[in-house]
Formats: C-alpha cells, structure tokens, sequence
C-alpha cells in the first residue's frame, strides 16, 4: 500500500516504470537474499558475484510484474480511470503479468496466505493469483480509505467485503472437506530427512564409494526406526538421496548398491520411493524411483522422470549450450527433461493400490502438472526434493508453500521428502500436520487420507484467471479517455 501511495506520485510514464523497477530489485534483495547466497554456493564465485546476479535477474525472471504494474497502473491514470478502474487495471497487469512471463521461483505474493486455514481455500477456484488478486484490491482499498479519511467507508466496506468472502467460502470448504476426511482410507507413510547434503563434497573426502554407503546406511537406519515405531504402508526418501542409476549400474560398486537396496525393500516388505539417476540411449535423467517388494525376495521397480528442470544448474537450453560455456561454467547441468505428467500405481504393505502423482524438486512449481495427474485418476501426490543449496533463509519456506499449493489446488494429500528440510505431510486443506526443520535429521511419520472430492475448478478450467486478467488490463487501459 505504501508503494502504491508512491506510484500515484509519479508524473510520467518513465518515472513510474523506474519506481517498478526498483521495487522489485528491492523486493527482490529482501525476499531472494538466500538465493545470492546459493549462487555464490553452487557456482563458488565470490559473494558480490551472487547479489549483482540477483540484481540483473529481478527485472526479467524474478520480479517482472512489478515494473508491468506499474506501468499499467500509471497509464491508467493517465487516461483517467476512476478507483474502481486503476485497481482492476493493476491488479489484471500483475497477475497476468506473472501468468504470462517465467518467474524463476513462480512465486506470487497470494503464498504468503498460506498459513491462514480459510482465506487459502480460494485458490482451489483461481489458483495462488486469484489470492494475489484479492490482495492487491484490497490494498488500493486501504490507500482509499486512509486517503478519503472520514469522507466515505465505500472502499473500506469494499475491502472487508473481499476478505470476508473469502473467509466465508474457506470456511464452508473446510468443512465440507474435514467432513470427507474423517471417512477416508489413510496412507501410513515415513518421511526420511537425513540432512546429508553436497553429495560432491562428501565424495571428494572419503570417495565415491564411502559417500554412497554412507548415505545409503544413514536412511536405512531411520527407515529401520521408523518401522519399529508403528506399521508403515510407505516409505519415501528424498531427491537424489541415490547419487548414481539405479536399475542400470555403471560400475560392479553401483550394481551392488542397486542389490543392497533391493534387499532392503524385501526385507521390510514395505514400498520405497526415493530419488535417483536414470540413463537410456546415452541420455541422464532425474527420476523418482518407486520400488514394491514381490515374490521369493524380488522386487519390482518403476520410474517417474522430472519434467520441470532447474535452468543452467539442472539444464542448459541448447541454444545456448556450449564447450566455450561449459569450460568456463563447469556446474552446468546436463540433464533431460521427462516426457511429463506421469501417474503411478503403488501397492502399499497392506495390500491396497493408491495412484500415486509423483513430482520432483521444481515439478512442484507447475501446477500443470499436478492437475493432468489428478485428471489422469492420481489420489496421492508424493514430492520428492533436493534443497540443500537453498537451505539459508527463506528458500525452504518458499518451497514448502509453493509446494501446498498443489494440494490446495487438487484437493489430494501430499508427502514431500527433502533432503536437509522441510519435509512435511500436507492435508488436502493445505494444511501442514507433520514437519521436520531444516536441517534436523528425523523421521516424519503421518497418516493422510485418500480422497477423491469433486474437481475443483482450476483442475477443470486449468489457468483460466491468468488470461482473464490480461483481458481485464488491456481493456483497462484501451477504454475512451475519461475527462
């Protein structure tokens, strides 16, 4: 609000993108701090390196919006608009700004919404930007009614009335769906965080070998607790916890690793899905792996490929790729990308099958994804992720919240397991029952049901609010010049 008091100040269209375009440099040297941080982690470049890089990335890939706002907003104004008009016009200019252009982080400023149980629900209608959209009207409600004082409660009354229909439906919502809960089937699941991160580092200090035995008999130890604690239909591990191919060794050492966790699984008769390499025809994917004990100590194996690939450090576009940027840029990623939605069907310890949508790391950043699994009959969405290079400050909160957003917009429970945090069993509601901090070496152990409520409307209509809001903008700044 107070940002929006600033822009109204603005006397040209030059100066109001300039005030955008410090807002999000601004913005984003608060909120993406941790992010200079792991730059400077991955890449081993020096501290200043990694906070220019934010600076040159706000404009374009983590903050674009900002500057589109503003400059939308100041048009408007400049035509005449009415406050009815400004407001619809910039809250159309930066939700469909954030619809429309990639965001490195895909976050929109509705996330931070997620800790209040009623005013999340709505985002199973519009998605995080229909949250967003509420948020920003009613801060131009604010900045009206501090403006017109005790003149006229119009924009107040306004306000209020946006925030209490949200709280209305949230609240009719969660009942409705802690009603159908309570009848539910549930998945007993154990979440493994074993804090071992820098898998380069760990090998570069008591070689490949030791580093993978190592990790490899850290989570069999928790997995071993876990199951003397209480019966499990399912355990889950982390990104990557399997540093190398699983089901095609590349050494004797990594077929026996393949057999130590093979028999692992058979011994405890109980479903493993953790993350790992996979290679066919010369090419290396990122995979979650889900492993079912069978008959006379076998076990069977399938795979889910991550589609949604960090760029550089996971993948490099190849227009861009090349041995002059690779030998000045070792880190690059050389991974490729899975064909996509896929939806696995997985036999618990208990007999029963639960079609389980599984995500990788950024995967869980598209909601496209998680919709066509659960169009596609999924009743369990399992994450799986990696966050060690953002685990200072707020990266492991942003991922968490981006990741309950697919549960909220789904309406299906989610187990997330991540290396060094924060791993969590998320409720349809969005509600986070069970946690472990980052950086904490425990076992998240949760019962979460399976229910398969009626499809919400972004599931059905995908995202239809993005479009609309572009709509909304541009006709906001083409109507007649008001006098």
């Amino acid at each position: 609000m107070p940002w929006l008091a600033a822009l109204d100040t603005a006397r040209s269209l030059r100066s109001a993108l300039a005030q955008g375009l410090l807002f999000c440099v601004a913005f984003s040297l608060c909120v993406f701090g941790w992010f200079a941080v792991a730059i400077n982690g991955y890449a081993h470049a020096p501290a200043p390196l990694g906070w220019l890089a934010l600076v040159l990335l706000a404009p374009l890939f983590l903050q674009p919006q900002a500057w589109i706002f503003a400059g939308a907003r100041h048009f408007a104004r400049s035509r005449g608009a009415g406050p009815l008009r400004l407001a619809l016009t910039g809250a159309g200019a930066w939700v469909g700004a954030e619809w429309l252009l990639p965001k490195l982080f895909v976050d929109s400023l509705g996330h931070g919404l997620l800790p209040s149980p009623w005013l999340r629900q709505a985002a199973d209608l519009a998605g995080v930007g229909g949250l967003t959209f509420v948020l920003l009207l009613v801060n131009e409600c604010v900045l009206l009614t501090l403006r017109a004082r005790v003149r006229t409660l119009a924009p107040i009354a306004a306000g209020l009335a946006l925030v209490a229909a949200l709280a209305l439906y949230g609240a009719l919502r969660t009942r409705a769906l802690e009603r159908e809960m309570a009848n539910a089937p549930r998945v007993s699941a154990a979440l493994v965080q074993g804090d071992i991160s820098h898998y380069g580092s760990l090998a570069s200090q008591v070689g490949t070998f030791d580093a993978v035995a190592s990790i490899l008999e850290a989570h069999f130890a928790l997995s071993y607790d876990a199951l003397a604690a209480a019966p499990l239909d399912l355990l889950v591990w982390p990104e990557t916890v399997y540093p190398t191919t699983f089901g095609a060794p590349k050494s004797a050492d990594g077929a026996a690793f393949d057999r130590a966790l093979a028999a692992f699984v058979a011994d405890v008769r109980v479903p493993l899905v953790f993350g790992a390499y996979e290679a066919e025809s010369g090419r290396e994917y990122n995979a979650a792996i889900f492993v079912e004990p069978g008959e006379d100590g076998r076990v069977e194996f399938d795979s889910y490929r991550k589609a949604s690939l960090f760029p550089l450090t996971e993948r490099v576009p190849a227009w861009l790729d090349s041995p002059w940027l690779r030998e000045r840029w070792p880190w690059l990623g050389r991974w490729d990308a899975g064909e996509g939605t896929r939806v696995l069907p997985l036999r618990l310890a208990d007999g029963r099958t639960v079609r389980v949508a599984p995500l990788v790391c950024y995967d869980a950043t598209a909601p496209r994804l998680a919709r066509e699994a659960v169009r596609d009959g999924a009743e369990l969405i399992v994450t799986l992720s990696n966050d060690s290079w953002f685990a200072e400050g707020g990266g492991p909160r942003l991922h968490l919240a981006v990741s309950a957003f697919r549960s909220l917009e789904t309406r299906r429970s989610q187990l997330r397991a991540t290396n060094t945090g924060i791993t969590a069993a998320i409720l349809p509601t969005g509600a986070i029952v069970a946690q472990a901090g980052v950086h904490e070496r425990r076992v998240v152990q949760a019962r979460v049901p399976i229910v398969s409520p009626a499809p919400t409307l972004v599931q059905r209509a995908g995202d239809w609010l993005g479009p609309t809001a572009l709509a909304l903008a541009g006709l906001g700044l083409t109507l007649p010049r008001r006098r």
